[in-house]
C-alpha cells in the first residue's frame, strides 16, 4: 500500500482539480464581451479535461487505500478576462509543481503506475498552462 505522504498528496491533486473543474467552467459561463468568443472554448474544453484527471486520481488514490476528497481548493473566477487567465496560467503552474512532486514520491516507492499516470497528466497540464500564457499574450 502507498505512504500515507503518497495518499495525501493525491488527494491535494484532487482538491486541486475539482478546483480549476468548477473555476474555469465559470469563467467560460459567466464571463462575457468580445473576448468571450476567443476564450469560451477553451476554458470549457480544459474544465472537461480537468475532470477526466480528478476521476482518474481519485481511482488511483481508492485503489492505493484512500479516501478521495470532495472539497476543492478555493475557486477564483475573477472580474476581469484578463485577470482569470492570468489565475489560470498561475493554478496550472501549481499543478505541475505539485505533478512533478507526485511522480518523485511514486518513484520512491516503487509505484510506477502512479508516476505514469501523472506523466500523462503532466503533460496535458503543460499544456494547459501553454494555452493560457498565448491567450494573455492577445489580452
Amino acid at each position: 500500500m502507498a505512504s500515507k505522504l503518497l495518499l495525501d498528496l493525491l488527494n491535494k491533486a484532487i482538491a486541486r482539480e475539482l478546483q480549476v473543474i468548477v473555476q474555469y467552467m465559470w469563467q467560460h459561463v459567466l464571463w462575457s464581451g468580445p473576448e468571450h468568443f476567443a476564450v469560451k472554448g477553451e476554458l470549457e474544453d480544459i474544465s472537461k479535461e480537468e475532470m477526466k484527471h480528478a476521476e482518474s486520481i481519485a481511482e488511483r488514490l481508492y485503489y492505493l487505500g484512500g479516501r478521495p476528497t470532495t472539497k476543492p481548493d478555493p475557486i477564483f473566477v475573477g472580474k476581469t478576462l484578463k485577470e482569470m487567465i492570468k489565475q489560470d496560467a498561475q493554478d496550472e503552474l501549481v499543478a505541475i509543481t505539485l505533478y512533478k512532486k507526485i511522480i518523485k514520491a511514486a518513484l520512491r516507492e516503487d509505484d510506477e503506475t502512479t508516476a505514469e499516470l501523472f506523466r500523462k497528466i503532466l503533460s496535458e497540464e503543460e499544456n494547459h498552462h501553454d494555452t493560457f500564457i498565448s491567450l494573455l499574450e492577445g489580452l
